[in-house]
């Protein structure tokens, strides 16, 4: 995809309410994150994809979250794309950038290059937990991988979880900018309607694998209002969602002109990781007592490496205690 210049709301969050229904969301735009992201270790084409994907879905999931906390995706699977991992940490104090990292583990011996990218990471579980800090117990759902998709996956999770109807629309992908090198680019929209009832069913829902649908949480009313928003998002093409041609809130008044959109404070993003030799060091401490022995060069140095941003640490054993090198 060839693009004009690059604009201003890159690596932002916007998100809004339409005021003629109860609906809300939030349209995101990832470009240099995503990009210093998927860069740190050479990962596959269809792990980029997956790792792309749930990126982007923790910006669009995470801006809900308070200043200050933490907000993880995970996939876990027994495929050969065996791990997918996201961290959101919500602004230090508002009007700041919130940060953002993510990594994958996988078999490439195991990977399918032409293969769907979900399919890589076979049967397992779709997980978000939130961190709120200061001593709390953090809460986490689980939903299983169904749906052909993460997003499909993350709309599972609000309708089991929270008894939310939720509609992801995504796109992402290398493009070029005249002048510029190729980069990653990722763009979507997120899409929630407030319930007006709880749950009826009895013997599970009407979704993949009998999970709950917003048929089963939503009134007809509600449920018909629901179904036209969704069918406007439908409009938008790859292009409208990844940008940068079109600014997010010009894309709100494309697609929902008659319903009202009010569009609230941008959110910027950036990655950023919170590795330390000093929790390096904690991480050391947790290890089985036969993980160091892997871990260890021939000159005796115990390394770490962290692998959202690809800090190398070494540790020298000196009683009473570990001295660290960060290199």
């Amino acid at each position: 995809m060839n693009f004009g210049s690059s604009p201003g709301w890159d690596d932002t969050v916007l998100p809004f309410q339409l005021d003629r229904t109860a609906t809300r969301g939030r349209v995101a735009r990832l470009r240099g994150a995503l990009q210093h992201i998927l860069s740190q270790h050479g990962y596959p084409e269809v792990i980029e994809s997956l790792l792309a994907e749930a990126t982007l879905l923790t910006v669009l999931i995470g801006q809900a979250i308070r200043t200050s906390w933490k907000l993880s995706l995970q996939v876990r699977g027994n495929g050969p794309a065996r791990l997918i991992a996201t961290d959101y940490f919500g602004p230090a104090e508002d009007g700041s950038p919130a940060k953002i990292r993510a990594y994958a583990g996988f078999d490439e011996t195991r990977l399918d290059p032409d293969g769907d990218a979900f399919t890589q990471a076979g049967s397992g579980c779709f997980s978000i937990m939130i961190d709120q800090g200061g001593g709390t117990a953090p809460y986490q759902g689980i939903t299983p991988l169904a749906g052909g998709s993460l997003a499909a996956c993350a709309e599972n999770y609000f309708a089991q979880s929270e008894q939310l109807p939720t509609r992801f629309a995504l796109a992402f992908g290398r493009t070029q900018i005249p002048e510029e090198e190729v980069h990653w680019r990722a763009g979507g929209v997120m899409l929630q309607q407030m319930p007006d009832s709880r749950p009826r069913t009895e013997d599970g829902g009407s979704g993949t694998r009998n999970l709950t649908a917003p048929p089963d949480i939503l009134d007809r009313a509600t449920a018909e209002t629901w179904n036209r928003v969704n069918l406007l998002l439908d409009a938008a093409d790859e292009i409208d969602l990844i940008g940068p041609s079109v600014a997010p809130a010009d894309l709100l008044v494309r697609l929902f002109r008659a319903d009202g959109p009010r569009a609230y404070r941008v959110q910027p993003v950036e990655f950023g990781c919170t590795c330390t030799k000093e929790r390096a060091r904690t991480s050391l401490s947790l290890c089985s007592t036969e993980d160091p022995a892997t871990m260890t060069t021939d000159e005796g140095v115990v390394t770490v490496d962290c692998q959202f941003c690809g800090a190398h640490y070494e540790f020298e054993p000196i009683a009473p205690g570990i001295e660290a090198r960060h290199g």
